[in-house]
């Protein structure tokens, strides 16, 4: 298979071009959505400062862009098969866009959580359609691959966006840490409107699939049948799997959304350097998620749940040790906090999306898609409950309490994934890579 797929690609040169290309392209497009997002952890201090907000008030900022992220993408899921990925995914971004272009304008908790709710819709689509173009250019054989080096770009994006945010508020003030990304994200999203094509708009045979596998995805992606939430959760291995990425998620956005604040008031960093030195965490995440899919290959022989398993009990063990030498100065806490990032967010786009569509391959009903946007969606669920969350344990019981939690959350998150690896080894096994 693999050999049949390496002669279709010699016989068509251009192929490996377009796929760096669109690949190129969808990165890009995902990575542009945290020009949007990631401001808000980094101007908290400043909105707590000149607006007087508390860190509940802060919180619930965070849950008007997730909440909606969160709900929508299980939704709003069928938009990207009923318009095309390319139409959907430009159209989102270029919402995403005109929806926080004039968010540093106003000074209303009320207009603050507008915008970012119209933001969290918006956005709830575009890695769903990002990654339904980019797969379908690519075989099977390296879909963990694909899955892996993808998912680099939620990383990639934070840390651009950290450092724009940074930069645009130190030099022009808090309130153009929005507008500026704005209007990079229109842009995007009208490149997307004009180049970004999935391998069926481009003709039969274009793609990077051999035939029986080209026929499953066109299969699983316009045939397969309708499974309803409820019979999605009863499916095996689903509950474990949405629960791993619920906890992954809240930690993730925890120290994604807060980290910054939390570098400031309990460490007692610059606040330039603390906005720095957070992106270490996001440093991290990118190594991570690039690497992890070949040693899950290379060392865990494929078997991606206890690869993931391990990984996020690894980040929980790293968040103690940042916890116990918070003190101790910038190396260790460095150390830490890009060990944290790099086995907590490794995870992140195996169990989103390669664990899930296996899954559904085994199911046999051909719902990869549904089974992918439900398990992201109530992964999302937890990280829009971690604004409100942090917020008020901040509060009442310091921020130690917050690193605690969240590493007990990772260790059961982890303990999740093992127990879908353990029902895993129960199940007949596929010889050849998920399809979605």
């Amino acid at each position: 298979m693999m050999k049949q797929s390496k002669t279709e690609a010699m016989e068509r040169p251009n192929l490996r071009k377009t796929q760096i290309f669109i690949f190129g392209l969808g990165w890009l497009a995902y990575a542009s959505t945290y020009l949007l997002r990631k401001p808000l952890g980094v101007i908290k201090a400043d909105m707590e400062s000149e607006l007087s907000f508390t860190k509940s008030q802060l919180g619930w900022l965070d849950a008007a862009l997730l909440l909606p992220y969160a709900v929508m993408q299980m939704v709003l899921g069928p938009l990207g098969d009923k318009f095309g990925a390319r139409r959907t995914l430009g159209c989102c971004l270029m919402l995403s866009a005109v929806s926080m272009l004039s968010f540093g304008y106003w000074s209303n908790l009320y207009m603050f959580c507008i915008f970012l709710f119209l933001n969290g819709t918006a956005q709830s689509q575009c890695w769903p359609n990002v990654t339904k173009v980019v797969i379908s250019w690519f075989s099977d054989e390296v879909i963990n691959t694909v899955f892996g080096m993808l998912g680099t770009s939620i990383f990639g994006g934070g840390v651009l966006a950290t450092v724009v945010a940074v930069f645009l508020e130190v030099n022009y003030g808090w309130r153009s840490t929005h507008f500026f990304p704005a209007l990079f994200v229109f842009g995007m999203g009208a490149i997307v409107l004009m180049f970004y094509q999935s391998s069926d708009e481009s003709g039969p045979n274009t793609n990077g699939k051999n035939s029986s596998s080209s026929e499953k995805s066109v299969k699983s992606g316009q045939t397969g049948e309708v499974v309803t939430m409820w019979e999605l959760w009863k499916i095996p291995m689903v509950m474990e799997s949405a629960l791993g990425m619920f906890c992954l998620k809240v930690v993730r956005y925890c120290m994604y959304m807060w980290l910054p604040m939390y570098l400031l008031q309990q460490l007692n960093y610059p606040q330039s350097t603390a906005g720095m030195l957070s992106t270490t965490f996001e440093i991290g995440g990118v190594v991570g998620t690039a690497l992890i899919g070949l040693v899950i290959d290379r060392v865990f022989n494929g078997r991606s749940m206890l690869g993931t398993g391990l990984s996020m009990l690894s980040s929980s063990v790293a968040l103690i040790l940042f916890t116990l030498t918070g003190t101790w100065g910038m190396f260790f806490n460095i150390i830490f906090l890009f060990l944290a990032g790099a086995f907590n967010a490794g995870p992140d786009s195996i169990l989103g999306g390669a664990i899930p569509a296996e899954i559904a391959q085994k199911d046999g009903r051909n719902a990869a898609g549904a089974m992918i946007g439900f398990v992201n969606g109530f992964g999302s669920l937890g990280s829009c409950l971690e604004g409100p969350l942090v917020g008020f344990i901040s509060t009442y019981y310091g921020w130690g309490s917050v690193i605690y939690l969240m590493t007990g959350l990772s260790a059961l998150g982890a303990l999740a994934v093992f127990r879908a690896a353990r029902v895993n080894t129960k199940m007949p096994q596929i010889p050849e890579g998920p399809t979605v």
